[in-house]
């Protein structure tokens, strides 16, 4: 029977866990819908590279935010973010339970939580851009201390990109960054589950992943969506294995360079997922290689839906 307030399950993690497996068992299992947080998963046709379950191995389970967006699109979090709570809607409209899969951390944070996206600007990024490529980093945060100093405290002296950010925001709005920083409270009743392998085995399951790309065809991928633009497409060229792909392609990077930058560079993002998501504590982790874990977030799925109501 349909719920009255459907539960919110999201499957969350670094990449190379085991994420969309464990969402779509759940899924079967509460009677719901998948809604991706994958930032790359959005492109159609980058398919191998992004680890995007194929159509025929997702057991007639539908799946949202897929498949939306050509190669030369910029995926950005504003549009996301009002794309995907249309769909986490319309599935607890249907009395069903949205399930939300992937490692896109701030993608998450968008389709869950109380969070504010504010406004951009091309012209004031690139001035402040240069600006702090001229300054350094601790100039810029000195900068932004000045205006925000909650906003700076937070940021960090060595995150540029956020430090630039913040002071993107605060000129175009007037309003400290700081106000737009988002909280950790969910928009509806929401159970996290996260996936954290061991360290080293994750990094096997990585390289593996990566060999296997190749494997599947990922260069014969890449070849198919140059006529479409890739090269074009600020977001789509630097995805992690397009980018070394199009190298191999244009003849600047060997296989083996390119599969070993590959790997290295998604190990690195699978760090700063970890770190995005470890300091959240309404995460409930598990270790998807220790005996029965899997089972035991099933289990916690079951219960609190049924908790729920």
């Amino acid at each position: 029977m349909p719920a009255d307030d459907p539960l919110v399950i999201a499957v969350v993690g670094p990449t190379a866990s085991g994420k969309s497996d464990l969402a779509l068992r759940v899924a079967e299992m509460v009677g719901g819908e998948v809604v991706s947080t994958d930032a790359m998963q959005l492109y159609r046709g980058m398919d191998i590279g992004t680890a995007k379950l194929p159509v025929a191995e997702r057991r007639g389970v539908p799946h949202h935010q897929i498949d939306v967006l050509d190669v030369t699109d910029d995926a950005t979090i504003a549009r996301y973010q009002r794309e995907a709570r249309v769909s986490i809607d319309d599935i607890r409209a249907r009395g069903l339970h949205p399930v939300i899969a992937g490692g896109s951390g701030l993608y998450v944070r968008a389709a869950l939580d109380h969070l504010e996206i504010p406004p951009t600007d091309p012209d004031v990024r690139a001035r402040l851009e240069g600006e702090a490529e001229e300054r350094g980093s601790a100039a810029t945060y000195a900068v932004l201390f000045e205006r925000d100093p909650v906003a700076a405290q937070r940021i960090g002296r060595h995150n540029v990109r956020r430090l630039v950010r913040a002071l993107e925001v605060t000129e175009i709005t007037g309003r400290p960054f700081s106000a737009t920083m988002p909280e950790r409270r969910h928009l509806h009743p929401t159970l996290m589950i996260g996936l954290r392998p061991p360290r080293e085995l994750l990094d096997e399951r990585i390289v593996a992943r990566v060999a296997q790309m190749w494997r599947d065809g990922l260069i014969d991928e890449v070849k198919g969506l140059v006529p479409q633009g890739i090269r074009d497409g600020r977001t789509a060229s630097r995805a992690l294995g397009y980018a070394q792909a199009l190298a191999e392609i244009d003849g600047t990077m060997s296989e083996a360079d390119a599969q070993a930058e590959t790997a290295q560079m998604t190990r690195r993002y699978a760090r700063r997922q970890e770190s995005w998501f470890r300091p959240d504590p309404r995460i409930v982790w598990f270790d998807p290689s220790a005996e029965g874990a899997l089972d035991d977030a099933i289990a916690l799925v079951k219960q609190t839906s049924a908790d729920n109501g």
